[in-house]
C-alpha cells in the first residue's frame, strides 16, 4: 500500500543555503508538483470555510504565489505587499528588522478599504519580521487580519509566539526544527 504524502513531504531541504549553516526550505518543489500544490491550496483555505473574507494578501514573493491561488480559489482580490520600490502609484511603507539591517514593505495606499477582513499568506514564518510589517502595514489601511496563514514554521525562531502575542491566529501545514 502507498504511504500517503503530506505537504511537508514534497518540500526540499537545501544544507547551507544561502551560507553556511542554513537549512533553506525550499517550497518550489512543492509548487512544481501538482498534487501537492493543490494539497497545501486547499489545506491553507480549509480553516476558513465560511467565513468573511474580502481579500487576499500576499507577501513577497513566495506568497504571492500562494495567495493568488488562494484567492482565486476563494473568487477574492489579490493584494501584494512588496519590497520598497517595486510597487507603482502612491504607497505606506513599513520597516522591520533583518538578521543584519532593516529591510522595507510597501503596500498600494488604496489596496484596502477601512474594515475589509483580510487573510494574510507567506510560505514561511521564521522570526516572524516580515509578518508582523505586513499586518501594520494592513492595519494602518484600516484592515482587519483575520488569521494569518503560512505553509511552514520554523519554530526555534520564534515567529508564530510574536504573531500570536499580537492577537493573531496563526495557522500553519508543517515546521521543521532548527533554522
Amino acid at each position: 500500500m502507498p504511504q500517503i504524502k503530506t505537504v511537508k513531504d514534497y518540500i526540499r531541504t537545501i544544507p547551507d543555503f544561502p551560507h553556511e549553516g542554513i537549512m533553506f526550505r525550499d517550497v518550489t518543489t512543492l509548487f512544481g508538483d501538482p498534487r501537492g500544490f493543490r494539497m497545501a491550496i486547499d489545506q491553507l483555505l480549509h480553516p476558513y470555510a465560511g467565513e468573511r473574507i474580502d481579500k487576499v494578501v500576499g507577501l513577497e514573493a513566495r506568497g504571492f504565489i500562494l495567495g493568488g491561488a488562494i484567492a482565486h480559489q476563494l473568487s477574492l482580490g489579490f493584494i501584494p505587499i512588496r519590497k520598497k520600490g517595486k510597487l507603482p502609484g502612491k504607497t505606506i511603507e513599513q520597516a522591520y528588522a533583518l538578521e543584519y539591517g532593516e529591510a522595507v514593505m510597501e503596500i498600494h495606499e488604496d489596496a484596502i478599504q477601512p474594515g475589509e477582513k483580510i487573510l494574510m499568506v507567506d510560505d514561511l514564518l521564521a522570526t516572524g519580521g516580515t509578518a508582523e510589517a505586513g499586518i501594520k502595514l494592513i492595519e494602518r489601511l484600516g484592515g482587519v487580519v483575520l488569521s494569518c496563514a503560512f505553509v511552514i514554521d520554523l519554530p526555534e525562531l520564534g515567529g508564530r509566539k510574536k504573531l500570536e502575542d499580537m492577537g493573531m491566529d496563526v495557522h500553519i501545514l508543517c515546521d521543521f526544527e532548527g533554522a
